[in-house]
């Protein structure tokens, strides 16, 4: 098992509820790092070991690693569409 220590890397992420249960997990700073867990806490634990190995493979390959600390999470407001095709 990972240990976690203040030298780890803190990336933002999203769940995404699934109408069939459980939750799709993006990593927004890790283009195409994607996952799922069957609940909330599986969920984390996938994204976890999801986020870790493609940071591995980044370093494996010498690329820059990627941080969210110049990431923001915002909401946008678009017209409904009742407004939209009226």
């Amino acid at each position: 098992m990972k240990t976690f220590s203040a030298d780890n890397r803190r990336l933002q992420i999203v769940l995404q509820p699934e109408p069939e249960g459980g939750f799709t997990v993006t990593v927004p700073a890790l283009p195409g790092c994607i996952t799922y867990g069957k609940d909330f806490n599986e969920a984390l634990k996938m994204a976890r070991d999801a986020a870790s190995a493609y940071l591995e493979d980044m370093v494996a390959e010498g690329e820059t690693l990627p941080s969210s600390a110049l990431s923001f999470v915002g909401e946008i407001e678009v017209p409904s569409l009742a407004k939209v095709n009226a």
